[in-house]
């Protein structure tokens, strides 16, 4: 990952609903969710979420799967690990002393 594109994923995620929808699509990974369920359980618009949606996807944080007549919302896990990633490859010198907590922390929540 870039910088560009780590911005454009960050940027898209700068915003409440967006968040709480690639959020809630983390949690119902891996069978994903409808948008217009994402919009029902957010309480927020359907053309809004849809938008938001878009955005997510755009910058790679979220892949959409046609399902019959239904599109299905997934949150890209591997774009979110690269993600991670590139926020603390050069963190902390390199020491493993100092990374281990932030490793041992994200293990407990996957």
């Amino acid at each position: 990952m870039d910088n560009l594109a780590a911005l454009d994923a960050l940027g898209s995620l700068s915003q409440a609903s967006r968040l709480d929808a690639f959020k809630l699509l983390v949690r119902h990974t891996p069978e994903g969710l409808p948008a217009g369920e994402v919009a029902r359980m957010l309480d927020v618009p359907q053309n809004t979420m849809s938008t938001h949606l878009g955005i997510l996807q755009r910058a790679g944080l979220v892949k959409a799967v046609r399902e019959g007549r239904c599109i299905i919302y997934h949150a890209d896990l591997d774009r979110l690990r690269a993600l991670m990633l590139f926020l603390v490859k050069d963190c902390c010198g390199a020491s493993a002393d100092l990374t281990r907590p932030l490793v041992a922390e994200l293990s407990l929540c996957c």
